[in-house]
């Protein structure tokens, strides 16, 4: 008799640990980005995408331990600071591209976290 199995890696209707993965990961990749991209003349843009970038690794490194809404919430944060700076510090190349299209990825794993967290009770 065969058996069906429904929890696939990519079943979106439960939090799954490869998203806070990825989140990491992007996470990283913005943080080591400047060794490679330079940020115009702005040291506050440098310095602020670092942390935004710490805040992601830490928050998604928190969620393979513990999931809590306040971790999304936080990430969601982080993933529209990266989206904003490039506007806020007025940069722009590769690395204002690099950092928003990290933050809406960031933006939309957060997001998806969160509604599948919906029904949680804690």
């Amino acid at each position: 008799m065969a058996t069906t199995h429904t929890d696939h890696w990519y079943n979106l209707t439960r939090h799954r640990p490869w998203e806070d993965w990825a989140s990491a990961v992007i996470g990283l990749a913005v943080l080591l980005s400047p060794m490679y991209m330079t940020i115009a003349e702005s040291a506050w843009a440098m310095n602020t995408t670092a942390i935004v970038a710490v805040l992601i690794v830490v928050l998604a490194a928190l969620e393979n331990v513990s999931w809590r809404r306040w971790e999304e919430v936080l990430e969601a944060l982080c993933g529209l600071w990266l989206i904003a700076s490039p506007f806020i510090f007025a940069y722009g190349g590769a690395q204002a591209t690099l950092n928003m299209i990290a933050g809406g990825a960031v933006l939309i794993l957060a997001a998806l976290e969160l509604w599948q967290d919906r029904n949680r009770t804690e």
